[in-house]
């Protein structure tokens, strides 16, 4: 597998934050939550995720994840 060096930042900084917190996922999230909540109250946008899953519309995009 090739080696993205934008990938390998990305999971530097995870691993980094994650070490952050000793690797308690419940305080890593509530660490992520609080942060996410300070950029809302400054006003920063937020997107929400979709409700629902979207619809394949091809026969391409049908097969591709039927699979899964």
């Amino acid at each position: 597998m090739l080696n993205d060096e934008i990938v390998d930042e990305v999971r530097a900084i995870r691993g980094a934050h994650a070490a952050k917190f000793g690797y308690d996922l419940r305080a890593t999230y509530a660490d992520l939550k609080r942060s996410e909540a300070e950029h809302i109250a400054a006003g920063h946008p937020f997107v929400s995720p979709p409700s629902e899953l979207p619809v394949p519309n091809s026969a391409l995009q049908r097969t591709r994840f039927a699979h899964r």
